[in-house]
């Protein structure tokens, strides 16, 4: 056997077969792929697209558009013919703006799309918040429920106070009562005494 052979056969588990050695293992990334196209950072790209966006609705870019057109208009009628680059039916002025309008269009939609993520992550932790608030809330609710209730069973100073005047009462009441049926614990002796016999 030649020693390329030997190599492949100690690199190949046994028993594997064609089709096992040429699929990728999965337990190792994917080497990069060529990509014809140039990479970009979506990111980037998407913050440049809002910066044009939020510069294309505002009153400075009208004013800059239309001082554009009129210059433009202006030298394309009396500039000397020479150095006129668009005669009378401004063909090119209006290629021009139709360009700008292609791109602005996506451009908008693109910023409106990443505002709409934006929105969505917001009402999102919006709702999350509210369903906080209202956990909390009911828990609080409930608390104050239950010392409600406990309240309801604490001694408060007045009920106490009522309380002890009518065993003072009572007491007052039994002893009064005593006084008249009490017969001293002598006399009772004795006359138990007396009966026993």
């Amino acid at each position: 056997m030649t020693p390329e052979r030997e190599t492949t056969r100690e690199r190949t588990p046994a028993g594997a077969t064609a089709t096992t050695r040429s699929r990728t293992r999965l337990d190792q990334p994917r080497p990069p792929r060529r990509r014809l196209l140039p990479e970009y950072d979506p990111e980037a790209f998407g913050r440049l697209s809002e910066r044009i966006a939020r510069f294309l609705g505002t009153g400075r870019f009208i004013v800059w558009m239309t001082i554009v057109i009129v210059a433009w208009v202006l030298w394309n009628i009396f500039a000397p013919s020479d150095v006129r680059f668009d005669n009378y039916p401004f063909i090119f002025l209006t290629l021009m703006l139709s360009l700008q309008a292609s791109y602005a269009a996506p451009l908008i939609l693109l910023a409106q799309n990443r505002q709409d993520d934006r929105d969505k992550v917001n009402l999102e932790q919006d709702r999350k918040q509210n369903e906080r608030s209202i956990a909390d809330t009911e828990y609080l609710t409930r608390e104050i429920a239950a010392l409600r209730i406990g309240l309801g069973e604490v001694a408060t100073r007045d009920w106490i106070r009522s309380e002890l005047q009518d065993l003072v009462k009572e007491l007052e009441e039994r002893e009064n009562g005593h006084r008249k049926h009490v017969v001293f614990p002598a006399e009772r002796s004795r006359g138990r005494d007396v009966d026993d016999r």
